[in-house]
């Protein structure tokens, strides 16, 4: 089989060591040809760890000068790399893109659009996507196991040091855009559309006044969804969770990952209580790593061997519903179809 030859555009993102990492395990699947970086600070801080080693770093011209290139990972700054993602499929190539899809919602329009005609892989990096929890969770959803949902209760909280903080100050939204993402698109995949958002931003520390301290409710005429972030919560990774309620029973991840733990209640299996705790523990097929399933599938879509589930489309409106929980003025409710062929 012919390896994917595929360039790392950027190191900045927090999730660049561990995705080029992921790549480096499947030298059958993959080639990592170069590594870009233009932030001098970024490239210098970064050379020296073990999966930068034995790799050629070539600057952004040398990159877009060739022509022997498969696929690209941009994982660089947050509020740059849709600028790379759009010279990437301008120059053809399949793009993995980590999260959040930047602040311009036109120009991803555009890219999309493009990506969608020349029928190139687009991948964000959500990789609880891949989480086989999530999946279990999405089928039992989708299914109509757990009856009419009534409510979805996402947490996803760290507690960064003061720099950390600070440095979410130059994201409006703050910590909602850096790690309020992941959870919209969970509830997205979910819920769908909402009819509503309501969001709250506060600074955990009056001498860090920056959005670190965020809650959004999503109304759904029928129930509510919540996103919470934090980026000051002691211990809040552990709590990072996902619980979805409907009317036939409740599914519970906590925590995410590191351990993923899931807990099922079922109505119809247990004798009812009000007062009593009788949900029990699911035990799934473990994860081999963090991002493996993801990349795996990044490879699958460029060779064709599975269609991405997750559509232009859906990548789009995503990024249009992150936009306004984070307070731009985004009319989210629009749905956009892109022309083109589906990939």
């Amino acid at each position: 089989m012919k390896r994917i030859r595929i360039a790392l555009l950027g190191a900045a993102h927090d999730h660049s060591t561990a995705t080029l990492e992921t790549v480096l395990k499947y030298p059958d699947i993959f080639e990592v040809v170069s590594i870009t970086e233009s932030n001098e600070e970024v490239r210098r801080t970064h050379s020296s760890l073990p999966a930068y080693q034995h790799l050629p770093w070539i600057s952004e011209e040398e990159l877009f000068s060739r022509n022997d290139i498969d696929a690209v990972l941009c994982e660089g700054d947050e509020l740059l790399a849709l600028d790379h993602v759009q010279r990437c499929i301008e120059k053809g190539w399949h793009v993995h893109m980590d999260k959040p899809a930047g602040t311009d919602a036109a120009q991803l329009e555009h890219v999309l659009s493009l990506a969608k005609q020349k029928s190139l892989v687009f991948q964000m990096g959500y990789m609880y996507r891949y989480n086989p929890a999530m999946q279990y969770l999405m089928q039992q959803v989708k299914s109509g196991s757990l009856g009419d949902i009534l409510s979805i209760e996402t947490s996803m909280s760290v507690c960064h040091l003061p720099d950390k903080r600070e440095w979410l100050g130059r994201f409006q939204g703050g910590v909602m855009f850096f790690l309020g993402c992941h959870l919209i698109d969970m509830i997205y995949a979910l819920a769908g559309i909402p009819d509503s958002i309501t969001s709250f931003f506060h600074s955990a520390e009056d001498s860090i006044p920056v959005q670190d301290n965020c809650l959004s409710i999503f109304d759904y005429g029928n129930g509510t969804a919540t996103v919470r972030v934090n980026a000051a919560e002691v211990n809040g990774y552990d709590r990072r969770q996902l619980v979805v309620c409907g009317t036939e029973g409740t599914i519970e991840i906590r925590p995410l990952e590191s351990p993923t733990r899931i807990y099922e209640t079922r109505k119809a299996d247990a004798e009812y209580c009000p007062w009593k705790d009788f949900k029990h523990e699911l035990h799934l097929v473990p994860m081999t790593g963090r991002y493996d399933a993801m990349m795996l599938d990044f490879a699958a879509y460029i060779l064709g061997e599975k269609q991405n589930p997750y559509t232009y489309e859906y990548e789009l409106q995503l990024q249009r519903l992150i936009l306004a929980t984070c307070g731009y003025d985004i009319d989210y409710r629009k749905t956009i179809q892109l022309g083109g062929t589906d990939t």
